[in-house]
């Protein structure tokens, strides 16, 4: 109402023209209510609005940049002009030459309208952008702006929890049981239904897993409702129950409202309860069954065609004993999308801006591929910034970046995608190794061990940790604890006596005792470090692969030649 009467009155944005240094002819704009408007709209019918990501942050950063670039350049080769809107000079899509036309605006609501309003395209693409385009997607179209694409119906489809578990529930698709409480009696009941503890519980309608934390038992419940803000019955905590051990993984997927293709499946080295965006992830997969592998791409496939996608799809899934269950449906650019775009040779952005114009799958002509190479993909995180943050992985993201590793070999790709990382994995040496619970204490740790004893390391450990691995025939020197006396746990990291330290986390938080001492140790004397048992295999997996060498460089389009259509 105040922006309608505002117009009405004459009190309008004008557009301010700043020039590029050094070049003839090039400007961007951003707006005042206090000058004469310099921005000239061209009369051009064939022209498109981009919404960027706005400012990098954890959970939303240069993936998406990298997207909205990609569709810039597939919009100029088909002929159409292209207007980018958004406010971050670090990014790419905000050069003067990635877009024909750029407004250095927040993507905000009255920004972006006003500009529409004024430049007149033929539509708007808003899954370029994270989550930012889509928060104002249904105020958009409710003002009448083209929303190429997706439609804002599917779209709130999968964004609302439960809206889409009533689509799950429809297709036959299982998820995890799950609930939602506006307080804390409806919180205790929902988990008495879901099963009891461990449950994971988050606020509705955030982004990088803000708030989401494992609880495993009622006063844990009641400390987080305690301390909720802004919840609402439109707003509701969302519980879910926990999957235990379960393989995390994902697809990304190309629709063009009727048909569905899809590059590759992503596996997770950390086990679900990981955010996905600090987990560490394969692709192709290694350890996926073929007849998982086949139940993910019929999910997927049934869920875009459900939900009409149009353009880019991420989904997430878990598989615990054997069976698929879905986490959740994003139809929109994801934080991988690059990713797979370099690992497969199938440009994603480009291809789906093609299909939000209105070509179909038909015309791409695109085909099952056959990989000879893997990528290995790894975040990279602040902790050394922060060297009193305790640098445990868990389903709030913390990573502000990721790498990629490419190699013949799966492992040596996990190996270089460290390196890539700043950790620089050690071939030789000493390694500490201290596991927290009976969680952790399997048959993977036990291969753990036995690798690095064949692969020669000196083996540290404490007392718990060392007892087990007594008993599985592999030597270690057992460490005191920081209360049983001198040399402790974190005096043969001050010494630089271990070369590697696995460390992980134990499941409650009173049982926490030295564990956090040792992982702020490890940040503090730059010992590289592993918070994770399947991040801890892949390692000495990498370890054993890097003894054998690197390998011949190769580039990307050597790689892509080796891959195979079927």
């Amino acid at each position: 109402d105040v922006r309608k009467k505002r117009t009405e009155l004459g009190v309008v944005e004008g557009w301010c023209a700043v020039p590029v240094s050094g070049v003839k002819d090039q400007y961007y704009y951003y707006s005042t209510y206090n000058c004469k408007d310099e921005s000239t709209a061209s009369t051009n019918p064939k022209k498109i609005m981009i919404l960027g990501g706005g400012p990098n942050r954890i959970g939303q950063g240069i993936e998406f940049d990298y997207c909205c670039c990609h569709a810039a350049m597939a919009l100029r080769e088909m002929g159409y002009e292209t207007i980018m809107v958004n406010c971050n000079p670090e990014t790419v899509s905000t050069d003067y030459d990635t877009s024909d036309k750029l407004y250095f605006e927040p993507v905000s609501l009255e920004d972006v309208l006003q500009i529409y309003h004024k430049e007149k395209p033929a539509g708007v693409i808003v899954q370029f952008g994270g989550q930012t385009p889509l928060n104002i997607a249904r105020a958009l179209s409710d003002e009448g702006v083209k929303i190429l694409g997706t439609s804002i119906d599917s779209i709130d489809i999968a964004e609302d929890r439960d809206l889409f578990r009533k689509m799950m529930d429809q297709l036959g698709i299982p998820m995890p049981e799950s609930g939602m409480a506006t307080n804390i009696d409806e919180a205790l009941a929902c988990v008495k239904q879901i099963g009891g503890y461990p449950v994971m519980i988050r606020p509705s309608f955030v982004l990088g897993g803000r708030g989401m934390e494992v609880i495993y038992d009622e006063a844990m419940l009641r400390e987080y409702v305690a301390k909720a803000v802004g919840v609402t019955p439109d707003r509701p905590l969302l519980i879910d129950r926990f999957l235990h051990n379960a393989l995390e993984c994902e697809a990304d997927a190309l629709s063009d409202g009727e048909h569905v293709y899809i590059p590759s499946v992503m596996e997770h080295v950390e086990l679900a309860g990981v955010h996905s965006g600090d987990s560490a992830c394969i692709i192709p997969p290694v350890t996926i069954t073929k007849e998982n592998l086949a139940t993910i791409k019929d999910y997927t496939r049934k869920i875009a065609e459900a939900l009409h996608v149009c353009g880019l799809m991420n989904m997430q899934y878990a598989i615990e004993d054997g069976k698929v269950f879905v986490l959740e449906a994003n139809p929109r650019a994801s934080r991988t999308v690059p990713l797979v775009s370099k690992v497969c040779n199938t440009q994603m952005a480009r291809l789906a801006t093609r299909l939000m114009l209105g070509e179909k799958l038909s015309d791409l002509k695109l085909k099952d591929k056959k990989f000879n190479h893997h990528g290995a993909k790894e975040a990279v995180f602040p902790f050394d910034k922060f060297p009193k943050v305790d640098p445990v992985l868990g389903p709030e993201m913390r990573s502000t970046g990721e790498v990629l590793g490419l190699s013949d070999d799966y492992a040596l790709a996990y190996y270089k995608s460290q390196e890539a990382a700043g950790s620089f994995l050690p071939n030789e040496g000493a390694v500490l190794i201290s596991l927290s619970d009976k969680v952790n204490l399997s048959e993977q740790a036990i291969e753990i061990g036995k690798e690095f004893q064949k692969l020669g390391f000196k083996i540290y450990a404490t007392e718990g940790t060392a007892k087990f691995y007594e008993k599985a025939g592999v030597k270690c020197e057992v460490v005191n604890k920081i209360a049983e006396g001198r040399p402790n746990v974190l005096d043969i990291i001050l010494n630089k006596q271990v070369n590697l330290i696995i460390n992980t986390p134990w499941a409650k938080r009173d049982a926490i005792k030295d564990e956090s001492a040792i992982r702020k140790a490890a940040i503090k004397y730059k010992v590289p470090y592993i918070t994770t048992l399947a991040g801890a295999y892949n390692t000495v997996k990498g370890i054993a692969a890097a003894r054998n060498g690197h390998g011949a460089v190769k580039s990307l389009q050597e790689y892509h030649a080796s891959i195979e259509e079927v």
